[in-house]
């Protein structure tokens, strides 16, 4: 769809569509960076950042978005859920209303927030992950592992508690492992996830848990080479996906529709 040129966005780990700005896209670098967000158009042009009060980022790896305690509204939520060495007690995921913003006019520097924040542990230790979910129908927040041969999925029922940490219940197991993006369609019908190599799509079934999906069938999805690719997420209205790499200026990728037999996708110098 285009190249991101921006010298703040330097390292994007993570990608997520508005639901209430047409045409907008949230990212954010990977760690060292401060507790903010980037709007960029669906072509790459840069429009602000969103600086996020009550957050601090120690290693953001990934960024949803989702209902919330208003259901009216949408909110933006953030993984701070990087341990490579597996050696903190507790990740983070932050919560905030997503702002409005015009697509097509750049806004500079917002501070927005403050935000949510939930602290979560893991069963039996430490993990380093870099996949956050929502479901849309139930706001259950999903983090999944990065460093298993195959990946495990963690749940968070909604409400999550703001006063104390939460353990999170391992419900499923993906087919492979390294996974390292992930995101829900807006209607919570399907789901995709996005590994170190590779991307597949679940279909899922509404009257069932979202984590039910990874049992079924998975749809092998196309990706385009990427340096350090880690960022996935689909279009606003669900049909196709967007991909975003790590690195200085990344191009922006565009599949759509999200049907193996359709393959397709775009980007531009």
């Amino acid at each position: 769809m285009g190249i991101v040129r921006s010298e703040l966005i330097r390292e994007a780990s993570g990608i997520v569509a508005s639901r209430q700005n047409p045409g907008v896209l949230w990212v954010h670098n990977d760690s060292g960076d401060s507790a903010r967000v980037f709007a960029i158009s669906e072509k790459g042009e840069f429009l602000g950042t969103c600086e996020i009060a009550g957050a601090t980022a120690r290693d953001w790896e990934d960024i949803a978005v989702g209902p919330g305690p208003d259901p009216n509204r949408q909110y933006l939520y953030i993984g701070d859920i990087g341990d490579n060495l597996a050696r903190y007690p507790d990740v983070m995921v932050y919560r905030v209303l997503e702002p409005k913003i015009d697509p097509a006019t750049p806004f500079g520097v917002m501070k927005i927030g403050p935000a949510d924040a939930f602290r979560f542990t893991y069963p039996g230790g430490p993990r380093d992950a870099e996949t956050l979910l929502v479901d849309p129908l139930t706001r259950d927040l999903y983090i999944l592992s990065k460093r298993d041969f195959f990946s495990k999925v963690y749940q968070a029922p909604y409400p999550q508690s703001t006063i104390r940490g939460t353990e999170l219940k391992q419900v499923a197991t993906l087919p492979w492992g390294f996974a390292v993006a992930g995101d829900v369609s807006p209607d919570g019908r399907r789901v995709i996830i996005r590994g170190m190599f590779n991307a597949s799509l679940w279909n899922r079934t509404l009257d069932q848990p979202l984590w039910h999906a990874f049992a079924g069938r998975q749809i092998p999805l196309p990706l385009m080479p990427e340096k350090q690719g880690e960022g996935i997420c689909f279009d606003a209205r669900g049909q196709g996906y967007f991909t975003i790499g790590e690195m200085p200026n990344p191009p922006l990728h565009f599949f759509g529709p999200a049907d193996p037999n359709t393959p397709r996708s775009s980007t531009a110098p």
